[in-house]
């Protein structure tokens, strides 16, 4: 049967945050509202995930379901759970409650009365809703008194959903300022959850980060962080399971587009977007935003990282000397340095991680440490694309820093140009600012990135390795008839950098496989800043 490439596929609920029109509008669902349930056994919540990971979504799909509006869950797992238990806790099942839904994430937080501005577009029309009057009174007085008057005024307590609730403080870390300003509002602010917890009957909150500062976490302690639970970690994402059960059609839809088959399709997709862990113990999860854009546009690409990349990340990174070496290779941490982030700290790793640019691996329950990567290709590739300029001193595009041009050197042999043009690259390096020993060793590390970011970018085109360990060669390369084996010195001559490719026998792991085997060897000097020889056998 030919297939027609203009054949379109279901609805795929891009960018629609809203439940109920969701459901309405025919969009595709994947049922997460057995979550739901078991959240309503509860009380006081707060979830941190990615950005566009779906967290408005499942905070909407709360707000139907607190409303009562038992209608729109028809066929849905939800409504066989309540059947079978309607009652539990202060839970009755398909109660109409009073919902109270703050949404933080439209808004600029650029300008001193942004927060303002933010808060009063939810408070105003509730406000009028309960027929309160605003008596000048600050913004958490306020909050107070519409919680108060919701429950007042129908009977039941009330359900505040907290949409992004971190955005103000993530879009002003280079303003401390003003940083500073929004964090002691919000602390007023989110305080008042649990000074009315009696009359609240749920409350969540979501975001990107915890932060120390605000403290929530500290005066709400009976707030439960399920960031990082496993019962709750595919509560936003999609499982292996998941894309198969509900998504086989537009994968042989995507894969007959894209001329390969169906099995090379899912190891594409799980390549690309796969690989989230938000739990020592759980399933991988996909990126929903990339994936259901792939689904939808029937065209690989990097969905999620095109949406925009926070540098406030890129400066924490520079700003902690983070190694961009272990974002390539991975990075093992403590359990206590999971948890919250703090602005000014020395540990950027929370923020990496709960951002969506780490992920966990593993976890050694033995010394409580998590392994943390890069979760998939989208990540790997689009973030050290993304952080290359800032650490290869090339802050426009550049001719010299071309991936494409470093692999079509390789491939086509062209072992001139290739180090040419890393030698460009290395002699553009920023000279660090410090005391002589110190500059000597951050000498060593700028060019040893540099090498990283190289060929590590490669990967995303070619057979690529880079090794950060003894008794291997630093970086691999291996082409359609060819296989190349770089090593790197630092104040010792490119002769010997190939000697200790022959002497360790570098090679060996390639002469079966009947390639050409390409030995090169380079000297890279701190004292003249660049890259001074090299030497190919």
């Amino acid at each position: 049967m030919c297939y027609n490439k203009n054949m379109t596929v279901r609805k795929m609920p891009i960018g629609v945050q809203d439940f109920e029109n969701l459901i309405k509008s025919g969009y595709v669902y994947v049922d997460k509202t057995a979550f739901v349930h078991r959240l309503a056994q509860g009380h006081v919540y707060f979830l941190s995930r990615p950005r566009r990971f779906g967290k408005s979504l499942l905070l909407s799909t709360i707000k139907q379901y607190f409303l009562g509006n038992k209608d729109i869950f028809k066929g849905l797992a939800i409504e066989k759970l309540e059947e079978e238990y309607p009652t539990s806790f202060d839970h009755v099942a398909w109660a109409k409650h009073p919902v109270i839904y703050i949404d933080l994430n439209s808004e600029k937080y650029g300008e001193k009365n942004s927060l303002d501005i933010a808060l009063n577009r939810s408070l105003v029309p509730l406000e009028k809703t309960y027929g309160i009057e605003n008596c000048g009174e600050s913004l958490s007085g306020r909050f107070i008194n519409l919680i108060r008057a919701a429950y007042e005024k129908t009977g039941r307590q009330a359900v505040v959903l907290i949409d992004e609730y971190d955005k103000p403080l993530l879009q002003t870390l280079d303003n401390r300022e003003l940083f500073d300003d929004y964090r002691a509002t919000l602390k007023a602010f989110y305080g008042v959850l649990k000074s009315e917890d009696a009359s609240l009957r749920f409350s969540m909150l979501t975001g990107v980060t915890k932060f120390s500062q605000v403290s929530v976490w500290s005066d709400l302690n009976n707030l439960r962080d399920i960031s990082l639970l496993d019962e709750f970690s595919d509560m936003c994402g999609i499982t292996e399971r998941e894309l198969h059960e509900n998504f086989d059609g537009e994968i042989q839809k995507l894969a007959d587009y894209n001329n390969i088959s169906k099995a090379e399709c899912y190891a594409e997709l799980k390549k690309r977007y796969d690989g989230y862990h938000f739990s020592d113990n759980s399933d991988e999860v996909y990126n929903p935003f990339s994936l259901l854009n792939v689904l939808a546009g029937k065209k690989f690409s990097d969905y999620w990282f095109q949406t925009g990349t926070p540098t406030f990340l890129v400066e924490e990174i520079k700003r902690n000397n983070f190694d961009l070496r272990k974002l390539i290779n991975g990075v093992d941490v403590n359990s206590q340095r999971m948890s919250e982030y703090s602005v000014g700290g020395s540990n950027p790793i929370p923020i990496l991680v709960q951002s969506g640019y780490l992920t966990i691996k593993g976890f050694d329950k033995r010394f409580g440490k998590y392994r943390l990567e890069l979760p998939n290709e989208e990540v790997k590739f689009g973030f050290l694309n993304f952080l290359s300029p800032d650490f290869v001193g090339k802050k426009n595009y550049d001719s010299d820093f071309d991936i494409e041009k470093f692999t079509t050197d390789v491939e086509s042999g062209d072992v001139e140009s290739f180090m040419t043009r890393l030698k460009s690259i290395i002699a553009s390096l920023p000279y660090p600012t410090a005391r002589k020993e110190r500059t000597v060793e951050l000498l060593e590390y700028n060019f040893q990135v540099a090498v990283y970011l190289v060929f590590t970018l490669m990967g995303q085109f070619t057979q690529c390795e880079v090794q950060s360990i003894s008794g291997r060669c630093d970086c691999t390369v291996e082409t359609a008839d060819t296989v190349y084996l770089f090593e790197f010195k630092t104040n010792d001559s490119a002769e010997n950098a190939i000697k200790q490719i022959v002497d360790a026998g570098y090679e060996e792991k390639y002469k079966a496989g009947g390639k050409k085997i390409v030995k090169i060897g380079a000297e890279f000097s701190t004292k003249e800043r660049k890259l001074v020889d090299w030497k190919m056998i």
